[in-house]
């Protein structure tokens, strides 16, 4: 774990070196769990965002897309039931005087339960090899049989006391199994409290005659309110689906671990409007469809997994989560919801407005039910970027740091290099990055050694170098340089447009999804 956690630091470092992230306010010290993305980080973040929109919306004609504003009628979080139910339960360590989310340290234990028992499992798996039964091993070994008894136990009172709100009890577990606090590594805790993880702040120009309304928390409600204006506009039928990109905030108390958490952070939503009683059906088809876009990145299959709510939301009758893998555990990167009815009907009964959908198939109205998937932009990010991440140690004792991206996503598609500054080769180089330039992001580099610049572009996930040499002024061929394996080979630059585009466009990923 410990590794990982020095791997983790070499990505956050790497991050602000080559202008992915930079920490807001920085020359000020910086503002906490606040996170700029620079000239790098911007191309990879819209590239995310294009992949997952034309996801949506170019393959799937019953889905169209809005952009609602941040701002929104009070009334709204009141229906939602973010006002009485957006919180987290806390808890203060009294020696160190940090503050913690209660559920979070709980499942952090069972996460290190878990540990315990695949450190079993594989020190059997390498003593036993071939012969190696693991589910047998697994029903039967004492040491795994109570590790699976302790985690089970403690699930279920988790569950529990998740479900029933219950901050006593998420109190006494943490007190049952002597969980420490990371900085101190005293057991003194405070009780649990509730707080609220909306911002506020005032709408209009006197303090008798303002409005207290909020940031936005999520981007749902936006759709939720406008359902039936796209519904009616864009002539739609059940089932449907409204997709959206957009800033959210979040209060953050225990905001942590890079971009992962933060206070303000932008997600990728889309409500789907189907029949009461098909919702469970639909809800299975977003499940599977979400998990396909994931793997066809690449960047490891076994690197994902679903992770069923044990609580479920107020408005919920099922939801799953798809984690990944990051250097600090299997962690939240989307959600998969089925919302039925909850929120619209909601709006109908504070808004005092029928917003009922007529049913031409069926000849009647009705109050939709909705699946629901949401996903995090910054943690999208931060997912692609620490799974691509490697040092490698090359032949003759050279180092590199290459950033494995997938290549539709990296921020700079080609880098166009004269091997010298002189004899022609840069007025040829800039002939070619003003020739692809309309299609690719292109970069021109004509500083240091060829094998530095080459470095450079590898750090920043650039997936292709393409070197003009003398005999480029020959013969009109050019060295095209593959990131990953690093082989070069000497190529028409007639031909170059059509080997670049085969590799980075975002069409060769979405027709991995049809």
């Amino acid at each position: 774990m410990a590794q990982q956690e020095d791997v983790f630091k070499k990505i956050v470092s790497h991050a602000k070196e080559y202008g992915f992230v930079f920490q807001s306010s920085e020359i000020y010290d910086g503002l906490s769990a606040v996170y700029d993305y620079g000239q790098n980080g911007v191309e990879l973040k819209n590239n995310i965002k294009r992949y997952w929109w034309e996801g949506m919306t170019l393959l799937h004609e019953n889905i169209v897309g809005i952009d609602s504003a941040i701002f929104m009628h009070p009334t709204i979080w009141k229906a939602s039931g973010h006002v009485d139910a957006f919180n987290d339960p806390l808890i203060d360590n009294r020696d160190s005087k940090k503050r913690y989310r209660a559920d979070v340290l709980i499942e952090e234990e069972l996460a290190k339960i878990d540990d315990k028992i695949e450190k079993e499992v594989a020190k059997a798996r390498k003593r036993f090899g071939d012969s190696f039964d693991e589910k047998l091993y697994r029903e039967t070994n004492p040491r795994v049989s109570d590790y699976i008894r302790q985690r089970d136990e403690l699930h279920e009172r988790f569950a529990k006391a998740m479900n029933d709100n219950d901050l006593n009890e998420l109190r006494q577990i943490i007190i049952d199994r002597e969980i420490v606090c990371p900085v101190s590594g005293t057991k003194n805790w405070t009780e649990v409290r509730q707080f609220n993880l909306m911002f506020r702040t005032e709408m209009g120009s006197t303090a008798d005659g303002a409005m207290t309304v909020y940031l936005r928390p999520e981007t749902a409600q936006g759709i939720f309110v406008n359902y039936l204006n796209v519904q009616k506009t864009g002539r739609m039928r059940i089932p449907f689906g409204i997709a959206q990109i957009g800033k959210a905030f979040r209060n953050e108390i225990v905001a942590r671990q890079f971009i992962f958490r933060m206070r303000e952070f932008e997600q990728m939503e889309m409500q789907f409007f189907v029949r009461p009683g098909e919702e469970l059906k639909w809800f299975d088809y977003w499940k599977d469809r979400r998990l396909k876009w994931h793997k066809a990145l690449g960047l490891g299959d076994e690197k994902y997994r679903y992770h069923d709510h044990d609580k479920l939301a107020h408005y919920a009758n099922a939801a799953t989560d798809i984690e990944f893998q990051m250097p600090f555990g299997f962690k939240e990167v989307e959600g998969i919801h089925s919302r039925t009815n909850f929120d619209l009907s909601q709006h109908e009964k504070y808004s005092g407005k029928n917003i009922k959908y007529f049913d031409p198939e069926l000849n009647e109205s009705y109050v939709p039910y909705v699946i629901e998937t949401s996903i995090g932009v910054d943690r999208m990010f931060l997912s692609v970027l620490c799974s691509s991440y490697e040092e490698q140690l090359l032949e003759g004792g050279d180092k590199r740091v290459v950033l494995h991206l997938p290549a539709p996503l990296a921020p700079v598609k080609c880098a166009v290099m004269p091997l010298v500054k002189k004899d022609g080769l840069p007025e040829k180089a800039r002939a070619i990055v003003n020739d692809l330039k309309f299609d690719f992001s292109t970069h021109y580099d004509e500083k240091d050694s060829i094998g530095k610049r080459y470095r450079r572009q590898d750090a920043i996930g650039t997936p292709f170098c393409i070197t003009v040499d003398h005999q480029t002024l020959e013969d009109n061929t050019v060295t095209l340089r593959e990131r990953d394996s690093m082989e070069q080979k000497r190529v028409n630059i007639d031909d170059l447009h059509k080997l670049i585009h085969e590799d980075v466009s975002l069409t060769s990923l979405l027709r991995k999804l049809g």
